[in-house]
């Protein structure tokens, strides 16, 4: 039986090479303002993509020396707030539901 290699990618702050479903895949969003920097935790969303470890220090590092730009290919400095919220959240444990978000869907009409 073969065994097929993982992918691996780059994280943006820290540099360290790790499997792609270790990391978080963000995109640049252009809109009228810019770019805005939006996470894409299921890695659908179009065009091009940057890693980063879902950890503040990688997102710290990144944010310091502007790799979001160089890595996604874009022209001046993008808003990271969106990324900075996701990035700052408390996360669930890998396949388990949160459960403040289904407690609070609980009873209510679909």
């Amino acid at each position: 039986m073969v065994r097929r290699a993982l992918p691996e990618r780059t994280c943006v702050g820290c540099r360290r090479r790790a499997p792609a479903s270790e990391l978080l895949r963000i995109v640049a969003i252009g809109d009228e303002a810019g770019h805005s920097l939006r996470p894409d935790p299921a890695r659908r969303l179009p065009g091009r993509g940057a890693n980063m470890h879902p950890d503040p220090a990688c997102f710290a590092q990144a944010v310091r020396r502007r790799a979001f730009g160089r890595a996604l290919r874009i022209t001046g400095v993008p808003d990271h707030g969106e990324l900075a919220e996701h990035v700052d959240a408390p996360t669930t444990t890998p396949g388990q539901p949160d459960r403040a978000r289904v407690a609070s869907k609980v009873g209510r009409p679909t």
